[in-house]
């Protein structure tokens, strides 16, 4: 899915759900965005709160926006978050990455992106090894 006109979708939903972040207090607004196994693209921002841990992820968002609409799966999903040409990328958290691992495969890629495009491509088991899954409690 590498320089595809789905992945630049993806990545443009990726943007303007940054764009639309509520970051009041770390300023850092991060958006996320989903192509679940319908097709459809599913995005979510960072929804930051007063009360620091009551916060929500943009993976989660993106999540559960998909997860509302009727899809079980991750077929990809772009993160975008920090400045254009920063030196650090932002990947997802561990507890968004646990996340991404309930409803995605472990060759699922994580497109991680900046406001000037697309950084890197890792798939999910490369971010979360040896990983806790659905399978894992499979009777």
């Amino acid at each position: 899915m590498t320089d595809t006109p789905e992945l630049a979708r993806l990545i443009e939903a990726a943007r303007v759900a940054r764009e639309n972040a509520h970051a009041p207090y770390s300023k850092f607004k991060v958006g996320a965005a989903i192509l679940g196994e319908s097709g459809r693209i599913f995005a979510g921002c960072n929804v930051e709160n007063a009360a620091y841990p009551q916060g929500q992820c943009a993976e989660s968002s993106a999540i559960g926006a998909m997860v509302t609409a009727g899809d079980r799966r991750i077929r990809a999903i772009a993160v975008m978050g920090g400045e254009a040409g920063a030196e650090e990328i932002c990947t997802p958290c561990g507890g968004c990455r646990q996340r991404i691992r309930e409803f995605a495969t472990l060759e699922t890629p994580i497109h991680i992106c900046d406001p000037a495009g697309l950084r890197r491509t890792f798939p999910l088991e490369t971010l979360l090894p040896e990983s806790f899954g659905p399978t894992n409690l499979a009777f």
